[in-house]
């Protein structure tokens, strides 16, 4: 069976580099293997899930170069739910409750107080026709519970341990007690479905291998496996990678904004710095800039995540960013630096000049503002450095200038004003670019103009 992994957000935000995490270790594992990659919109909560949210999803995935092969909304296949229920409750796994969000509370509390585990007491099992008539008629609506294979064959008031384990292709050999957890409820009062039967279902249906996603979902995945096996299939492959969190160990929130891609891209950080980070923070691999996703594939193991969560530092994405933008081809910030107003003639030679030199491809326009007026503000030179700029401005050597230039006129300077090393080279760097450090001049003179550096002459 060909590899096929999923993502499956709700689209009620706009995702941020944690999701990214779980998107770009699916679409890695989906590129080792030659897999499938789907795109799943948990969008059954109608009030909070939006197209316009899931099309931001789809446009941040494709911005980090993930293209999924299928995608599809779980708010168009309810039919397929609903037969799933009809399943269920033909095989007596799926029953009726009738308590209050108050009621399960104080039965929460009861039992704490009496040193059991705060788990469903499984107390609408014991109900009688007529008690549930009674409750009906005061105008009650079930929610519907799924009844863990947590009872032996037994009473299924009275579980019994019972250890579901599994391999986990990330963590290792895997072990939940269901009897340590509630019956899940499958669907609520009003009949809309929680996230349980929609992912189980749509994983069957589309064949779904493996499963990869944060570790906070372990404890979810026992209860599928035996959703899974409930209906009939057999469980895909699971595996649970780290959650990222800042360097503060704080979690990040789709609802919040913080760090989403979408606020990261605005802020001039490439694709694959956040890949890099997303993907290599919380791992065995030192954090370093790839250069592309299929170089990130070709050395990523889900295995070497670590158990532990991921606490990363955002500034370390401008350091990533910068790394990447000094080897970042031309042909990939073209349409950028024509925005920019850089024309095509200066633009190659522009961006290989200034790129080892900019955080964020966005500060290349201050330096070509730089390259076609001059210094933003006129720069602080002594006496005797204002002086030396004049002679060097009167020795300016006429145009085409090409990348020797600078060597020539500079060359030209050290006898007659007896300068060498920075006393020749940064009063001129000031003069001509108002910073004491920037691209090498070589490369950058000849981008400049020559009648503009005449007419500031100090």
């Amino acid at each position: 069976m060909k590899t096929t992994v999923r993502f499956a957000p709700s689209p009620t935000g706009h995702i941020h580099i944690g999701n990214a995490r779980t998107a770009l270790f699916n679409w890695l594992f989906a590129l080792r293997s030659n897999g499938r990659f789907i795109q799943r919109f948990d969008d059954t909560d109608t009030a909070r899930s939006t197209k316009a949210f899931a099309d931001a999803i789809l446009y941040d995935l494709h911005w980090l170069g993930i293209f999924p092969d299928a995608v599809h909304a779980q708010s168009k296949r309810f039919d397929r739910y609903d037969d799933a229920v009809a399943r269920l409750k033909s095989a007596g796994v799926l029953y009726p409750c009738f308590e209050t969000a108050e009621e399960l509370e104080l039965r929460r509390k009861v039992r704490l107080s009496r040193k059991l585990p705060p788990v469903y007491g499984r107390e609408a099992l014991t109900l009688t026709g007529a008690e549930i008539a009674a409750l009906e008629a005061e105008g009650r609506k079930p929610h519907w519970r799924f009844l863990l294979p947590n009872y032996g064959g037994g009473d299924p008031s009275e579980p019994v341990r019972t250890e579901l384990s599994w391999t986990d292709i990330i963590r290792g050999d895997e072990t939940v007690d269901l009897a340590s957890l509630s019956d899940p409820v499958l669907v609520r009062e009003d009949g809309t479905y929680l996230y349980t039967l929609p992912s189980v279902v749509d994983d069957i249906d589309m064949g779904v291998t493996h499963v990869i996603r944060g570790d906070d979902h372990v404890t979810n995945t026992a209860v599928q496996i035996a959703l899974f096996r409930a209906l009939g299939a057999e469980p895909p492959a699971f595996g649970h990678h780290n959650l990222l969190t800042t360097a503060s160990g704080e979690g990040l929130s789709k609802r919040s904004g913080a760090l989403s891609v979408r606020s990261l891209r605005e802020q001039g950080i490439e694709p694959m710095a956040i890949a890099s980070l997303a993907v290599l923070t919380g791992t065995s691999e030192n954090i370093a800039a790839i250069p592309s996703m299929a170089t990130l594939a070709a050395q990523f193991d889900p295995a070497s995540a670590s158990k532990s969560a991921a606490k990363f530092d955002p500034a370390d994405l401008v350091t990533l960013n910068r790394t990447i933008l000094q080897t970042l081809p031309y042909e990939e910030v073209r349409s950028r630096l024509a925005l920019m107003g850089v024309p095509e003639a200066s633009a190659e030679a522009f961006w290989l000049t200034v790129r080892g030199n900019i955080d964020t491809v966005a500060d290349a326009a201050r330096w070509w503002s730089i390259a076609r007026n001059g210094a933003e503000t006129a720069a602080e030179l002594s006496d005797e450095d204002r002086d030396f700029v004049r002679t060097a401005v009167d020795a300016l050597p006429e145009t085409p200038w090409d990348t020797g230039t600078w060597k020539t006129w500079t060359d030209a300077l050290k006898e007659p004003t007896g300068r060498k090393g920075k006393g020749l080279y940064l009063p001129l760097r000031l003069f001509l670019t108002g910073q004491p450090s920037g691209p090498d001049l070589s490369d950058l003179l000849p981008l400049l103009d020559r009648e503009g550096i005449v007419a500031r002459r100090p």
